[in-house]
Protein backbone atom coordinates (compact mmCIF):
# COMPACT_ATOMS: atom_id res chain seq x y z
CA UNK A 1 0.00 0.00 0.00
CA UNK A 2 2.70 2.57 0.86
CA UNK A 3 4.04 1.95 -2.61
CA UNK A 4 0.64 3.24 -4.16
CA UNK A 5 1.07 6.25 -2.26
CA UNK A 6 4.85 6.51 -3.90
CA UNK A 7 3.67 6.48 -7.03
CA UNK A 8 0.65 8.73 -6.81
CA UNK A 9 3.42 11.69 -5.39
CA UNK A 10 5.18 10.43 -8.67
CA UNK A 11 1.88 10.83 -10.43
CA UNK A 12 1.67 14.45 -8.96
CA UNK A 13 4.96 14.84 -10.10
CA UNK A 14 4.43 14.00 -13.44
CA UNK A 15 0.71 15.48 -14.46
CA UNK A 16 2.60 19.24 -13.49
CA UNK A 17 5.90 18.34 -15.49
CA UNK A 18 4.09 17.34 -18.84
CA UNK A 19 2.67 20.82 -18.92
CA UNK A 20 6.23 22.71 -19.36
CA UNK A 21 4.45 25.80 -21.05
CA UNK A 22 2.13 26.73 -18.29
CA UNK A 23 4.94 26.42 -15.96
CA UNK A 24 6.98 28.80 -18.06
CA UNK A 25 4.01 30.96 -18.15
CA UNK A 26 3.39 31.04 -14.50
CA UNK A 27 7.25 31.82 -13.70
CA UNK A 28 7.49 34.87 -15.77
CA UNK A 29 4.06 35.95 -14.11
CA UNK A 30 5.20 35.80 -11.22
CA UNK A 31 8.72 37.25 -12.07
CA UNK A 32 6.89 40.22 -13.21
CA UNK A 33 4.66 40.70 -10.15
CA UNK A 34 7.71 40.33 -7.66
CA UNK A 35 9.39 43.30 -9.37
CA UNK A 36 6.36 45.11 -9.08
CA UNK A 37 6.44 44.07 -5.33
CA UNK A 38 10.16 45.02 -4.75
CA UNK A 39 9.19 48.58 -6.16
CA UNK A 40 6.45 48.74 -3.67
CA UNK A 41 7.73 47.09 -0.77
CA UNK A 42 11.37 49.01 -1.19
CA UNK A 43 9.44 52.32 -1.05
CA UNK A 44 8.13 51.56 2.13
CA UNK A 45 11.81 50.58 3.50
CA UNK A 46 13.60 53.92 1.33
CA UNK A 47 13.35 56.34 3.86
CA UNK A 48 14.70 54.99 6.40
CA UNK A 49 16.15 52.04 5.22
CA UNK A 50 14.44 49.78 7.53
CA UNK A 51 10.67 49.53 8.30
CA UNK A 52 9.42 46.92 11.05
CA UNK A 53 12.85 44.80 11.19
CA UNK A 54 13.00 44.33 7.46
CA UNK A 55 15.90 46.18 5.74
CA UNK A 56 16.44 46.38 1.85
CA UNK A 57 18.24 42.52 1.75
CA UNK A 58 15.47 41.19 3.78
CA UNK A 59 12.65 42.83 2.16
CA UNK A 60 13.80 41.77 -1.23
CA UNK A 61 14.53 38.15 -0.17
CA UNK A 62 10.67 38.49 1.37
CA UNK A 63 9.25 39.28 -1.64
CA UNK A 64 11.35 36.40 -4.15
CA UNK A 65 11.11 33.55 -1.60
CA UNK A 66 7.20 34.60 -1.30
CA UNK A 67 6.92 34.59 -4.98
CA UNK A 68 8.19 31.13 -5.74
CA UNK A 69 6.29 29.64 -2.65
CA UNK A 70 3.05 30.94 -3.78
CA UNK A 71 3.41 28.22 -6.41
CA UNK A 72 4.54 25.22 -4.31
CA UNK A 73 2.11 25.84 -1.26
CA UNK A 74 -0.43 26.38 -3.84
CA UNK A 75 -2.27 29.45 -1.98
CA UNK A 76 -5.20 29.22 -4.21
CA UNK A 77 -6.09 25.80 -5.16
CA UNK A 78 -8.08 25.09 -8.79
CA UNK A 79 -11.15 23.78 -7.08
CA UNK A 80 -11.13 19.90 -8.66
CA UNK A 81 -11.78 18.34 -5.67
CA UNK A 82 -14.92 20.44 -4.77
CA UNK A 83 -15.94 20.28 -8.77
CA UNK A 84 -16.45 16.40 -8.14
CA UNK A 85 -18.56 16.20 -5.40
CA UNK A 86 -20.72 19.08 -7.44
CA UNK A 87 -20.72 16.64 -10.40
CA UNK A 88 -20.93 13.67 -8.33
CA UNK A 89 -17.40 11.82 -9.79
CA UNK A 90 -16.45 11.99 -6.38
CA UNK A 91 -18.49 8.41 -5.89
CA UNK A 92 -15.37 7.07 -7.80
CA UNK A 93 -12.76 8.35 -6.35
CA UNK A 94 -14.51 6.83 -2.76
CA UNK A 95 -14.94 3.06 -4.50
CA UNK A 96 -10.98 3.12 -5.73
CA UNK A 97 -9.15 1.19 -2.87
CA UNK A 98 -7.33 3.63 -1.93
CA UNK A 99 -7.47 6.12 1.37
CA UNK A 100 -9.17 9.28 -0.58
CA UNK A 101 -7.52 11.67 1.66
CA UNK A 102 -4.47 9.90 1.48
CA UNK A 103 -4.25 9.72 -2.02
CA UNK A 104 -5.13 13.40 -2.68
CA UNK A 105 -2.28 14.61 -0.07
CA UNK A 106 0.60 12.16 -2.03
CA UNK A 107 -0.59 13.78 -5.62
CA UNK A 108 -0.41 17.15 -4.00
CA UNK A 109 2.81 16.13 -2.42
CA UNK A 110 4.31 15.45 -5.82
CA UNK A 111 2.83 18.70 -7.24
CA UNK A 112 4.84 20.51 -4.58
CA UNK A 113 7.69 19.17 -5.28
CA UNK A 114 7.59 20.37 -9.27
CA UNK A 115 6.92 23.55 -7.94
CA UNK A 116 9.97 23.62 -6.00
CA UNK A 117 11.53 22.62 -8.96
CA UNK A 118 10.76 25.28 -11.51
CA UNK A 119 8.53 27.75 -9.43
CA UNK A 120 10.55 28.35 -6.41
CA UNK A 121 14.46 28.15 -7.00
CA UNK A 122 14.06 30.42 -10.66
CA UNK A 123 12.24 33.45 -8.84
CA UNK A 124 14.96 33.20 -5.95
CA UNK A 125 17.68 32.74 -8.13
CA UNK A 126 16.64 36.29 -9.92
CA UNK A 127 16.46 38.41 -7.07
CA UNK A 128 19.98 36.70 -5.60
CA UNK A 129 21.34 38.14 -9.18
CA UNK A 130 19.75 41.36 -9.57
CA UNK A 131 19.05 42.47 -5.57
CA UNK A 132 20.47 42.71 -2.92
CA UNK A 133 19.63 38.99 -0.49
CA UNK A 134 19.98 37.49 2.49
CA UNK A 135 21.14 34.08 2.10
CA UNK A 136 20.81 32.13 5.49
CA UNK A 137 24.20 32.46 7.93
CA UNK A 138 23.90 28.77 9.31
CA UNK A 139 23.99 25.58 6.85
CA UNK A 140 21.56 24.31 9.27
CA UNK A 141 19.17 26.67 8.04
CA UNK A 142 18.93 24.78 4.89
CA UNK A 143 17.14 21.66 6.20
CA UNK A 144 15.06 23.09 8.38
CA UNK A 145 13.87 25.34 5.59
CA UNK A 146 12.83 21.98 3.22
CA UNK A 147 11.08 20.94 6.39
CA UNK A 148 8.87 24.08 6.81
CA UNK A 149 8.11 24.25 3.54
CA UNK A 150 6.99 20.66 3.76
CA UNK A 151 4.76 21.35 6.49
CA UNK A 152 3.35 24.52 4.66
CA UNK A 153 2.31 22.37 1.59
CA UNK A 154 0.40 20.29 4.25
CA UNK A 155 -1.19 23.18 6.03
CA UNK A 156 -2.59 24.94 3.11
CA UNK A 157 -3.44 21.77 1.33
CA UNK A 158 -5.57 20.48 4.16
CA UNK A 159 -6.84 23.90 4.77
CA UNK A 160 -8.13 24.51 0.96
CA UNK A 161 -9.05 20.73 1.37
CA UNK A 162 -11.75 20.96 4.14
CA UNK A 163 -13.28 24.48 2.52
CA UNK A 164 -13.91 22.25 -0.90
CA UNK A 165 -15.29 19.71 1.51
CA UNK A 166 -17.97 22.29 2.23
CA UNK A 167 -19.24 21.47 -1.04
CA UNK A 168 -21.04 17.87 0.44
CA UNK A 169 -22.93 20.10 2.34
CA UNK A 170 -23.37 23.38 0.20
CA UNK A 171 -23.21 21.54 -3.20
CA UNK A 172 -21.41 24.30 -4.97
CA UNK A 173 -18.16 25.46 -2.40
CA UNK A 174 -17.72 28.38 -4.68
CA UNK A 175 -18.69 31.25 -2.27
CA UNK A 176 -16.35 29.42 0.27
CA UNK A 177 -13.42 28.96 -1.67
CA UNK A 178 -13.83 32.66 -2.98
CA UNK A 179 -13.28 34.24 0.66
CA UNK A 180 -10.40 31.74 1.27
CA UNK A 181 -8.95 32.96 -1.86
CA UNK A 182 -9.88 36.69 -0.91
CA UNK A 183 -8.20 36.32 2.80
CA UNK A 184 -6.17 33.92 2.47
CA UNK A 185 -2.66 36.11 0.86
CA UNK A 186 -2.95 38.90 3.48
CA UNK A 187 -3.36 36.80 6.41
CA UNK A 188 -0.35 34.18 5.89
CA UNK A 189 1.91 37.21 5.05
CA UNK A 190 2.39 36.83 0.99
CA UNK A 191 0.90 40.75 0.72
CA UNK A 192 2.92 42.14 3.06
CA UNK A 193 5.09 40.52 5.99
CA UNK A 194 3.02 40.06 9.10
CA UNK A 195 5.57 42.51 10.79
CA UNK A 196 4.04 45.21 9.26
CA UNK A 197 0.31 44.33 11.05
CA UNK A 198 -0.49 45.63 14.54
CA UNK A 199 0.36 44.17 17.66
CA UNK A 200 -3.24 43.03 18.08
CA UNK A 201 -3.40 41.49 14.60
CA UNK A 202 -0.53 39.79 14.92
CA UNK A 203 -1.88 38.22 18.30
CA UNK A 204 -4.88 37.05 16.82
CA UNK A 205 -2.82 35.75 13.84
CA UNK A 206 -0.86 33.64 16.18
CA UNK A 207 -3.90 31.04 17.09
CA UNK A 208 -4.71 30.68 13.77
CA UNK A 209 -2.54 28.52 10.48
CA UNK A 210 -2.38 31.37 8.54
CA UNK A 211 1.37 32.29 9.17
CA UNK A 212 2.31 28.52 9.17
CA UNK A 213 1.45 28.94 5.24
CA UNK A 214 4.08 31.73 4.10
CA UNK A 215 5.41 33.51 7.04
CA UNK A 216 6.67 30.82 8.83
CA UNK A 217 9.26 29.25 6.18
CA UNK A 218 10.35 32.71 5.13
CA UNK A 219 11.62 33.44 8.57
CA UNK A 220 12.81 30.02 9.26
CA UNK A 221 15.11 30.88 5.62
CA UNK A 222 16.09 34.54 6.74
CA UNK A 223 16.76 33.01 10.63
CA UNK A 224 13.96 35.84 12.11
CA UNK A 225 12.87 33.91 15.89
CA UNK A 226 13.45 30.46 16.58
CA UNK A 227 13.69 27.90 13.81
CA UNK A 228 12.47 24.79 16.11
CA UNK A 229 9.66 26.60 17.51
CA UNK A 230 8.51 28.11 14.37
CA UNK A 231 8.49 24.29 13.51
CA UNK A 232 7.12 23.11 16.23
CA UNK A 233 3.88 25.37 15.76
CA UNK A 234 4.04 24.62 11.96
CA UNK A 235 3.53 20.76 12.61
CA UNK A 236 0.67 21.29 15.15
CA UNK A 237 -1.16 23.21 12.53
CA UNK A 238 -0.37 20.72 10.15
CA UNK A 239 -1.58 17.29 12.70
CA UNK A 240 -4.50 19.53 13.62
CA UNK A 241 -5.92 19.84 10.04
CA UNK A 242 -4.99 16.64 8.91
CA UNK A 243 -7.10 14.98 11.76
CA UNK A 244 -9.51 17.92 10.96
CA UNK A 245 -9.81 16.87 6.92
CA UNK A 246 -10.20 13.36 7.67
CA UNK A 247 -13.07 13.46 10.32
CA UNK A 248 -14.32 16.03 7.81
CA UNK A 249 -14.51 13.75 4.95
CA UNK A 250 -15.89 10.57 6.79
CA UNK A 251 -18.69 12.89 8.03
CA UNK A 252 -19.20 14.32 3.87
CA UNK A 253 -19.22 10.24 2.82
CA UNK A 254 -21.86 9.06 5.24
CA UNK A 255 -23.94 12.35 3.44
CA UNK A 256 -23.08 11.90 0.35
CA UNK A 257 -25.74 11.80 -2.20
CA UNK A 258 -25.28 11.59 -5.83
CA UNK A 259 -27.23 13.96 -7.78
CA UNK A 260 -29.35 11.60 -10.63
CA UNK A 261 -29.18 8.62 -8.73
Amino acid sequence: MPTLYLRLVKAGYERYASYGAASVAGLFTNTVFGLLRVAVLLAVVGRTGSFAGYDVASTVTYVWLGQGLLAVIQLWGDGAFAARVRTGEVAVDLARPWDLHAALLATDLGRALHACVFRLVPPVAFGAVFFPFRWPEWFGTWPLFAVSVLLAVVVCGQARFLFELTAFWLLDARGVVALWNALGGVLCGLTVPLAYFPDQMRLLLAFTPFPSIMQVPIDVFSERGEALILLGQQLIWAAVLVVAARTVLAMATRKLVVQGG
